[in-house]
């Protein structure tokens, strides 16, 4: 790739929102004298009584855990949404709401409270993968569900309320943001080149290598040419599949393994365990065709320089557009030598 966009001040395009990123490459020498977070250390044990989450202990409202071997899947106890919420419509001018319905579920990966998801096998990691498609396609089939997030927050500086290893499931009845804007460009796309947006922009990335970290049979591991957070990344699936539901028992296994050593890298990268928020994006739940979706898992982690150096979303990002200091490329050649 062209020597300029390591060295000036550049905007890139995102395929798949429509939105620009500026980068920044020269500031990432600048002297640091910002806030500088604290990194816990203490070996967690395997069981916390105390903790909510882990087999056989009473959560707040009185629930028992069972004594779950594998993974752990109830709904939320404090669901942001809620299955059966009274129906209303606002249109007064400028003011318009309406009622939001869903079902929010607490995935718990393993019944081990120290483990996260780079410390568990990939065999485990599978029966984890395994409920996701699971959850998605029961979910799913229900009538007034039309869009499945599936999420996990780690760390507690993105907000994650229990160490735990768990991850959250919300199905919805409307559309959210991000998806709507995902469906809109690889929808125009396939309509005007007849073939995947994601499936293309993976073979010009594969020609390149500039920015793959790795790669198994059936998934590509890379930090996105627009990436936003100094480190993401993103698992794509090199066969077009709309979503998770679709895949078959050798793709779920090469996904998992793709988990596996991707979280395992970013926990050598500064030595920590590496806090982030990942996600899941596929196709809306509906019964709609959805031929020109690529479903894919995203990656956003915060941390910029080391395991006490946070990326903060504030002045130039908040009212203006995102920026990041380090390259996509530097990020990926970083995480590529520790793989």
């Amino acid at each position: 790739m062209k020597k300029q966009l390591q060295i000036n001040s550049h905007r890139r395009y995102n395929i798949l929102t429509g939105e620009w990123v500026l980068v920044s490459p020269h500031r990432n020498r600048r002297p640091w004298q910002g806030k500088e977070d604290k990194v816990t250390t203490r070996q967690r044990e395997s069981y916390d009584a105390e903790c909510y989450l882990c087999p056989g202990n009473i959560r707040s409202t009185g629930a028992v855990n069972p004594l779950y071997k594998d993974t752990y899947v109830f709904i939320n106890d404090f669901s942001a949404l809620k299955e059966n919420e009274q129906q209303f419509q606002i249109n007064d001018g400028l003011l318009k709401a309406e009622n939001e319905s869903g079902i929010c579920k607490v995935i718990c990966f393993s019944p081990d409270h120290s483990k996260s998801l780079s410390e568990m096998s990939a065999a485990n990691i599978e029966k984890v993968v395994s409920v996701w498609q699971q959850e998605y396609l029961d979910l799913s089939k229900l009538e007034n569900i039309n869009h499945v997030q599936i999420f996990e927050n780690k760390g507690s500086i993105m907000g994650c309320s229990n160490p735990h290893p768990h991850g959250q499931i919300w199905a919805q009845s409307t559309v959210p943001n991000e998806i709507l804007k995902k469906d809109t460009k690889q929808k125009q796309y396939f309509t005007d080149k007849n073939s995947r947006l994601l499936e293309d922009y993976i073979k010009q990335e594969s020609k390149l290598k500039e920015r793959i970290i790795f790669e198994n049979q059936e998934f590509v591991v890379l930090v996105p040419f627009w990436a936003v957070w100094p480190f993401e990344t993103m698992i794509l699936p090199r066969k077009s599949e709309a979503h998770i539901g679709m895949m078959t028992a050798s793709r779920k296994s090469d996904f998992a393994s793709a988990i596996k050593k991707l979280t395992a890298a970013y926990d050598k990268l500064f030595n920590c365990s590496f806090p982030y928020s990942s996600g899941i994006h596929q196709a809306p739940a509906n019964n709609e065709n959805h031929q020109h979706w690529h479903w894919h898992m995203n990656f956003y982690p915060p941390l910029l320089r080391s395991s006490t150096v946070k990326k903060f979303m504030v002045g130039y990002e908040m009212f203006a557009m995102p920026q990041r200091d380090i390259s996509p490329e530097f990020a990926a050649k970083q995480l590529r030598n520790i793989i």
